[in-house]
């Protein structure tokens, strides 16, 4: 199936790593021109060896000036930006009870206005190829999950909220946004390769009483998803938040 992206111009953010960095390898085999973004250089450099068409820019999307910055070095890269994906993201917090403002503050920045700092910074470049946004959000937004921090369910939330209701103004500028929430993926150094190195029992009991298709999902499900998200296959979706769970959630 050709999805028509060679030759279009990607930005992934958090991407030197598990999902986002799947999301970037889908692109190069497609043919299109990524850059690559992380806050640490020299992981980020590491993480594209051997990609033909990918360049990578550091900067920390939960700061608004760094934000813009990225998307002017972007810009000056790669001519333009037809493509956002939007991957920052952290599910560590507090537990349930001991959240203050620190925490609100921290985990909000990082699984909320990590999207919308650089989805404006790219607005005017969005405009101009008339382009498509992803953003990967988490079933954590979509009901509650037992375990996993408010904090961070929160956050999710509203970058759930934030992708319907901005995609009507944006439509009005030829902009498609969506988002992915994706349940249990397995990846070397995610939260569950944690988890099943302490306790693999109750992982695994964990996905037979709770995931209907009994195992964890990929970094390239999700990649496979936000590609096609992203093509002109799918040119009439926007506003839409695509579970990815294996059946988990029962909204």
């Amino acid at each position: 199936m050709n999805l028509k992206l060679k030759g279009k111009r990607i930005l992934v953010t958090g991407s030197s790593r598990g999902i986002g960095l799947s999301i970037v390898k889908a692109f190069d085999n497609e043919g299109s021109i990524i850059v690559s973004n992380a806050r640490n250089e020299d992981s980020l450099t590491q993480s594209f060896i051997g990609l033909e068409n990918c360049f990578g820019v550091v900067g920390d999307v939960t700061d608004p000036s760094q934000a813009r910055e990225i998307i002017k070095k972007t810009v000056k890269l790669i001519g333009g930006i037809d493509i956002l994906v939007c991957n920052v993201g952290n599910g560590s917090s507090v537990i349930a009870g001991d959240e203050n403002y620190e925490e609100w503050k921290k985990i909000l920045g990082v699984n909320f206005l990590s999207a919308t700092n650089i989805i404006e910074a790219a607005r005017e470049e969005l405009k101009i190829s008339m382009g498509s946004i992803v953003c990967i959000s988490s079933i954590c937004g979509c009901e509650v999950i037992p375990g996993a921090p408010v904090t961070y369910s929160v956050a999710k939330a509203a970058l759930n909220a934030y992708i319907t209701g901005i995609s009507r103004p944006f439509a009005e500028e030829g902009i498609r946004i969506n988002g992915i929430a994706p349940g249990n993926i397995l990846f070397d150094g995610s939260v569950w390769d944690r988890k099943i190195k302490d306790n693999s029992f109750k992982v695994d009991k964990m996905l037979k009483e709770n995931v209907p298709l009994k195992r964890f999902g990929k970094p390239e499900d999700v990649a496979n998803l936000a590609l096609w998200l992203s093509s002109h296959l799918s040119n009439f979706v926007t506003g839409t938040v695509s579970v990815i769970d294996g059946g988990q959630t029962r909204f």
